[in-house]
C-alpha cells in the first residue's frame, strides 16, 4: 500500500526540499490516512517520502518512553488499558496496526528510542520532529536520548511545551539547544510570544498573515501552523499558510497537502 505511493510522491517531495521554498508539511501521528497510526510502518513512509512527523511521547509503568497518542491503547492496538500501568513487555503484545487494515497485522508500538535510531539510520536529516509531550517529567531522559542519536536539532517540543513555561525551561536546562514551541492562540498575543525566550518556534492556531510571519523572522523564530484550520484535508488554507511562509504545517493529510502544491506555484 505504502510502497505504492512512492513513486507518485517522492520525486516532487525530494525536489521542493532541496529548493527549501516550502514549508515543512508535518504528519499528524504520521501518515493516519494510510498507514496505522506511530507504528514502524508509518514512520519509515514518511521518511521515505520526505513528509515530517509529529509524535507522541507516554511512559510506561517501567519508565520506558514509548510514542502513542491517547492514555490508553483502546482506540489502536487489540489491547485494553492505560499506557502508564502496563510495562513495555506488555505493550509489546499487543498488535498496532490490524485495527487500522489486516495488511499491517503485527505492527507494534515503538519506543521513541527505536523512532530515533530510525531517523539516525536512514540518515533523514531534512526531516522535522513535533515531539508532543503527553506527560510531565519526562523532558531531560528525551532531550539526552536525542543527543545519543544526533536528532536534537531535528525536533521542536510541543504538547506540555506549548502552554507550560516550566516545561520549556526543563528542556532548556537539559540541552540549550532544544527548540521548544510556545502557543500563539491569537494574533493580538504574538508580541508576547515573540518576546518569550524560552521558545524558539511559535505555535499559532491562526492562519497568519506574511507581516506576521515576518515578525516572528525578524525576531529569530519560526512559525508552525496547527489545529483545525489546517488539520483536515484544507487545501485552501495550507495555501494560505504557505503564501503567508510559514516554516510547518500539522495535519492529517500531510501527502494531499503536497500534492494540492505541486500545481500552484
Amino acid at each position: 500500500m505504502i510502497r505504492a505511493l512512492l513513486p507518485l510522491f517522492v520525486a516532487p517531495l525530494l525536489a521542493s526540499v532541496a529548493a527549501g521554498a516550502e514549508p515543512r508539511v508535518v504528519g499528524h501521528s504520521g501518515l493516519p490516512t494510510h498507514a496505522p497510526e506511530e507504528t514502524h510502518a508509518t514512520f519509515r513512509a514518511c521518511m521515505a517520502l520526505q513528509v515530517s512527523i509529529e509524535l507522541d511521547v507516554r511512559r510506561t509503568r517501567d519508565g520506558q518512553l514509548v510514542c502513542v497518542h491517547d492514555d490508553t491503547v483502546n482506540r489502536t492496538t487489540d489491547g485494553t488499558g492505560k499506557v502508564a500501568e502496563m510495562s513495555l513487555r506488555e505493550l509489546r503484545q499487543l498488535d498496532a496496526g490490524k485495527r487500522f487494515d489486516p495488511a499491517f497485522a503485527g505492527e507494534r508500538i515503538p519506543t521513541l528510542e527505536e523512532v530515533f535510531a530510525l531517523l539516525r539510520d536512514r540518515k533523514a536529516t531534512s526531516i522535522l520532529i513535533a515531539v508532543d509531550l503527553k506527560v510531565p517529567d519526562c523532558e531531560a531522559d528525551v532531550v539526552k536520548l536525542a543527543d545519543k542519536y544526533g536528532v536534537l536539532k531535528q525536533l521542536v517540543f510541543i504538547g506540555l511545551t506549548i502552554e507550560r513555561s516550566a516545561v520549556r525551561e526543563k528542556l532548556l536546562e537539559t540541552n540549550k539547544d532544544a527548540a521548544c514551541a510556545a502557543l500563539c492562540p491569537a494574533a493580538n498575543k504574538l508580541d508576547d510570544v515573540i518576546a518569550d525566550k524560552t521558545c524558539s518556534w511559535v505555535y499559532v492556531r491562526f492562519i497568519p498573515t506574511a507581516d506576521e510571519v515576518k515578525r516572528v523572522h525578524e525576531a529569530g523564530k519560526r512559525v508552525f501552523l496547527v489545529g483545525p484550520l489546517v488539520a483536515g484535508n484544507e487545501p485552501g488554507n495550507w495555501s494560505k499558510g504557505r503564501a503567508a511562509g510559514v516554516d510547518a504545517i500539522l495535519t492529517d493529510y500531510p501527502l494531499e497537502c503536497r500534492a494540492s502544491w505541486r500545481s500552484k506555484p
